[in-house]
C-alpha cells in the first residue's frame, strides 16, 4: 500500500499562518461577548449587530479580492496585506471604552480578513492536486483551529496565572500576529494557475470554459440558506455564561471546542476525497441542527461542555469540505472569483443571521432563536441533496 503523498510546502506554510493568526484572534474572541456585555454594557442585539456588521464587511472584500487575484494572476500580495492589517488592528480592542469602539476595530480586523481569505483559499487550491483537495483544505482548517486552542489557553494563563487585566490580554495578541507575517513572507510562494483538466461530464451545470456553472450558483444559494441560521458563535458563549459557566473558564471551553475541530478537520477532508463532498456536508449540517436544538434547552454547565464538543464535530465534517467542493465545481482560472463569491454568500448572510438571532433571543427566548437556526440547517441539507449535483471527475 503506497504512502499518502505529502502536502505541498504552501499548504503546510499556510496552515502555520492560519494557526498563528487564529491564536492571536482567539486570545480575544471568546472573551469579547463578556467584555461587551459585562464591561461595556452591550445587549445581545448590539453584540449581534457588531458581529454581523464585521462579517458582512469582510464578505464584500472577499468577493473583490478573489476576483482581483484572478485578474492579477497573483495571490500572495493580497494575502500578505490582509494578514498585516488584521495583525495591526486586532489588539486595539484593549483601548475600547464604548461598544462602538469595538465595532470600529472589528470592522478593521475584518477588512484584513476580507482582503486575504479568497486569495489564500485559491492559493491552496492552486498548490494541491484534485485528489488531495479535501485533505488540503481540512489541514488548513486544522491549523486554524489548533490556533484557536492555543489562543484561549494563553488568554486563560494570562488571566489566571499572571493576574493580567482583560484589556492587557488583548494587547498581547500582537505577538502571534507578528509571527504570522514572518512565516507568510518567508515560506509561502506564489503559484501559477495551471490549465484546467478536461471535465468528464455531460452536464453543463458544472463550470467549464471559463464559466462558474449553474451547480456552483445553486450551491451558493443553499449555503446562504444555511448561513441565515448560522449566527455568530458569540451567542453560544453568551448562552454558556447564562447557564453558569464562569468567565475564567470560557477560554478553556473555547479551547476544548477548537481542539475537537482541529482533530476532526483533516480526517473529515480526507474522507470527502474518498466518498464525496455532499455526504460529509449533509452529515455536518444535521449535527449542527441537533446541537442548536439542544443548546436552547441546556440547563447545566455539563450540557454546555458536551454540546460545544459535539459542535466541534460539525466543523470537522464541513469546514474544509465546503471549500473543496467550491474548487471541484469551477475551472482553475476562476478559483479566486469562485472563492470570493463563496465567502461573500456566507458573509452576506452573517449580518441578518446574527441580527435576527439577537432579536428573537431578546424578544421571544433563547430557545426560539436556537430552534430557528436548527430548522434552517435541516432545510439547507435537504436542498443540497436535491438541487446540487455531485461534481464530475476531472481527468
Amino acid at each position: 500500500m503506497s504512502a499518502t503523498p505529502r502536502l505541498s510546502r504552501n499548504v503546510r506554510a499556510l496552515a502555520a499562518v492560519s494557526l498563528l493568526s487564529d491564536a492571536a484572534s482567539e486570545m480575544i474572541y471568546p472573551l469579547l461577548p463578556v467584555f461587551l456585555s459585562g464591561v461595556l454594557g452591550a445587549s445581545a442585539s448590539v453584540i449581534g449587530g457588531i458581529e454581523g456588521a464585521a462579517e458582512s464587511t469582510a464578505a464584500m472584500l472577499k468577493l473583490a479580492s478573489g476576483w482581483w487575484s484572478d485578474r492579477l494572476q497573483r495571490r500572495k500580495p493580497l494575502v500578505v496585506a490582509g494578514y498585516a492589517i488584521a495583525s495591526a488592528l486586532r489588539p486595539l480592542i484593549g483601548l475600547a471604552t464604548w461598544p462602538w469602539h469595538v465595532l470600529v476595530v472589528r470592522l478593521g480586523d475584518r477588512v484584513g480578513k476580507g482582503i486575504r481569505t479568497s486569495p489564500r483559499d485559491a492559493l491552496i487550491a492552486d498548490s494541491t492536486e484534485a485528489a488531495q483537495r479535501g485533505r488540503a483544505f481540512g489541514f488548513n482548517r486544522a491549523g486554524d483551529n489548533l490556533g484557536a486552542v492555543i489562543g484561549p489557553l494563553v488568554a486563560w494563563g494570562l488571566l489566571q496565572g499572571g493576574a493580567i487585566p482583560l484589556r492587557t490580554v488583548f494587547f498581547w495578541a500582537a505577538v502571534p500576529g507578528a509571527l504570522t507575517l514572518l512565516v507568510l513572507v518567508v515560506f509561502v510562494r506564489e503559484r501559477t494557475t495551471t490549465a484546467e483538466p478536461r471535465i468528464n461530464a455531460e452536464s453543463l451545470a458544472i463550470g467549464a470554459d471559463g464559466t462558474l456553472g449553474t451547480a456552483f450558483w445553486r450551491y451558493l444559494v443553499v449555503l446562504l440558506v444555511f448561513t441565515l441560521g448560522n449566527s455568530s458563535d458569540a451567542f453560544l458563549l453568551l448562552r454558556a455564561s447564562q447557564v453558569g459557566v464562569p468567565t475564567a473558564m470560557v477560554p478553556i471551553l473555547w479551547a476544548a471546542f477548537n481542539l475537537v475541530k482541529a482533530v476532526a478537520n483533516t480526517p473529515g477532508g480526507s474522507l470527502s476525497d474518498r466518498v464525496g463532498r455532499r455526504p460529509l456536508i449533509v452529515a455536518g449540517w444535521v449535527v449542527y441542527a441537533a446541537v442548536y436544538l439542544m443548546f436552547g434547552r441546556a440547563s447545566a454547565q455539563w450540557h454546555v461542555w458536551a454540546l460545544f464538543l459535539l459542535y466541534g464535530l460539525y466543523f470537522g465534517l464541513t469546514e474544509g469540505v465546503e471549500k473543496a467542493l467550491v474548487a471541484d465545481l469551477v475551472p482553475a482560472s476562476r478559483r479566486g472569483t469562485a472563492f470570493g463569491w463563496y465567502n461573500f454568500a456566507i458573509g452576506l448572510g452573517a449580518l441578518p443571521a446574527s441580527v435576527i438571532f439577537g432579536l428573537v433571543w431578546d424578544r421571544v427566548s433563547p430557545v426560539a432563536a436556537f430552534t430557528l437556526g436548527a430548522t434552517l440547517a435541516v432545510l439547507a441539507a435537504v436542498a443540497l441533496v436535491t438541487l446540487v449535483p455531485a461534481p464530475p471527475e476531472r481527468v
